[in-house]
C-alpha cells in the first residue's frame, strides 16, 4: 500500500473524495502532455481488419496473422496491457493507465475509424478505452455509424452460460451461489442479450460455445506449430514418465482433482508430476516438450489453445473433451480429436493404463501434430473469416 493511499484511508470521507479527485486530475495532466503510444501505419489494402482488445491466449494476434493470408486483406491486433499478466504478441497495445485517458481515447477512436474497414470486437470489451461504459456497445455504435463492419468474437466464459453448462455437463464446475458462477452467469446473460439486439456476425473460438450462440461461426484457435515441435523430445525417454498440468484457471480446469490424483501417483513412483505456474508463454514450448503426458482439464468439456499446443508438440494430451464436442468436430471437419478422454473418476486409471502401454500411447500422440496442422495452424481460421472480410456487401 502506498503512503498516499494510507493517508487517504484515514481522512474523513468528504476529504478523501476530494483528495482522490485531485489525484486523478493531476494524473490526467501528466498524460495530457506525454507522447501518445504509437499507432501502427495504415495499410492500403481494400480490406483492413482490427481485432482486440483482449488478445486472450494470444489469439487476437494469431487471427490477425491468419487474416493476412486472405488476398486483399491486412490485419492488426490490438490489446490492453495489464500489469501482472503475461503479455502475448500483439501489433500494438496500451497500458491500463492510458486506456482510461481521454486524450488517448480520442486518438484511438480517430485511428480505428479512419484506418480499418472491419473490426472484430473480442468479448464485447471496449475498443476505444475505459469511458465508463460496461461493454463495447457505444464503441460499436460509433463504428457502425462510420461505416465500419463490426463482428463479435467470444472465447469462452465471456458468453458461456453457467446454468446451461451445469445442466448438460455432469462435471460442470459451475455451482449455484458460487461467486464465480454468479458473476459469469450475469455476464453471459448480458452479452447474449447484446448479441441478439446487435444482430452482428458472431465468431466463437471453441465448438462447445455453439450451444450458447447457435448462429455463430467457429473460428478455430490458431497457433504456430513450429516452436512446439522443435522443443519436443522423444516420448518416454526419462526415468519416469513426466506428467504436466498448467492450472491457468484452477476452478474451471478441476485442478484440485488433478493435483490429488497426480500427487498420489507421483508419491507412489508411477510418474513425475510437474505443476506449472509462472512460466511466460515463450517459455512453454520447452516445458511442454519435456513432458510425456499433458493433463489439460476435467470440468468444461472442450479443448482450446493449451491442448492444441501440446498436440502440436506430439504429447499425449489427456482431458475431458466430451462426446458432444467430439461429434461436432467430426461433423465440421471429418477429423477425430486425438485427445485421450478422461473425467474426474477415470483420470488415475487412464494415466496408469497409458504408462503401462507406452507404445500404444505414443501412437495416439503421433496423430496430434497433423491434426493441429490441418485445423489450428491458422489456415482454417482464415477460411472462417474470409466470407465476412470479402463479402461484396462489405467492400
Amino acid at each position: 500500500m502506498t503512503v498516499s493511499r494510507s493517508i487517504r484511508e484515514h481522512l474523513p470521507a468528504p476529504l478523501a473524495r476530494t483528495a482522490g479527485a485531485v489525484r486523478r486530475r493531476l494524473r490526467g495532466l501528466r498524460y495530457s502532455y506525454a507522447q501518445l503510444p504509437a499507432f501502427p501505419p495504415v495499410a492500403t489494402t481494400p480490406v483492413r481488419m482490427l481485432v482486440g482488445p483482449t488478445n486472450s491466449a494470444g489469439q487476437g494476434h494469431a487471427w490477425a496473422q491468419a487474416a493476412r493470408t486472405v488476398p486483399g486483406v491486412s490485419a492488426v491486433s490490438f490489446a490492453l496491457h495489464r500489469k501482472g499478466q503475461f503479455q502475448f504478441r500483439t501489433d500494438y497495445g496500451v497500458p491500463l493507465a492510458w486506456f482510461g485517458q481521454p486524450r488517448w481515447q480520442r486518438a484511438q477512436e480517430q485511428h480505428v475509424v479512419g484506418s480499418y474497414t472491419h473490426v472484430l470486437v473480442e468479448s464485447l470489451r471496449p475498443i476505444f478505452g475505459a469511458r465508463g461504459f460496461p461493454d463495447a456497445s457505444a464503441d460499436i455504435a460509433a463504428l457502425r455509424a462510420a461505416g465500419v463492419n463490426v463482428g463479435l468474437l467470444f472465447h469462452g466464459s465471456d458468453i458461456r452460460l453457467p446454468s446451461r453448462h451445469a445442466k448438460r455437463e455432469r462435471w460442470s464446475p459451475f455451482i449455484p451461489g458460487d461467486d464465480l458462477t454468479e458473476r459469469l452467469e450475469s455476464q453471459a446473460r448480458r452479452h447474449a442479450e447484446l448479441v441478439e439486439s446487435l444482430g452482428l456476425p458472431v465468431f466463437v473460438s471453441t465448438v462447445d460455445l455453439l450451444d450458447d450462440v447457435p448462429d455463430a461461426q467457429w473460428l478455430p484457435v490458431a497457433i504456430d506449430p513450429g516452436p512446439w515441435q522443435q522443443a519436443a523430445r522423444p516420448l518416454f525417454t526419462g526415468e519416469r514418465p513426466v506428467v504436466v498440468h498448467v492450472p491457468s484457471n484452477a476452478q474451471l480446469k478441476g485442478t484440485d482433482r488433478i493435483d490429488a490424483v497426480l500427487t498420489e501417483l507421483h508419491d507412489s513412483g508411477v510418474l513425475e508430476y510437474r505443476r506449472i505456474t509462472g512460466v511466460p508463454h515463450n517459455g512453454m514450448p520447452a516445458v511442454i516438450g519435456d513432458a510425456d503426458i499433458v493433463v489439460d482439464q476435467l470440468r468444461i468439456g472442450l479443448y482450446g489453445v493449451a491442448a492444441a499446443e501440446a498436440l502440436a508438440a506430439g504429447r499425449i494430451v489427456v482431458s475431458y473433451v466430451g462426446d458432444a464436442v467430439r461429434q461436432r468436430v467430426r461433423t465440421l471437419t471429418g477429423r477425430e480429436v486425438p485427445i485421450v478422454e478422461v473425467d474426474p473418476d477415470t483420470l488415475g486409471d487412464v494415466l496408469t493404463g497409458l504408462i503401462a502401454d507406452c507404445d500404444a500411447a505414443a501412437e495416439r500422440a503421433a496423430a496430434g501434430p497433423g491434426y493441429v496442422t490441418e485445423l489450428h495452424d491458422g489456415s482454417r481460421s482464415a477460411e472462417a473469416l474470409t466470407s465476412w472480410l470479402t463479402s461484396k456487401e462489405t467492400l
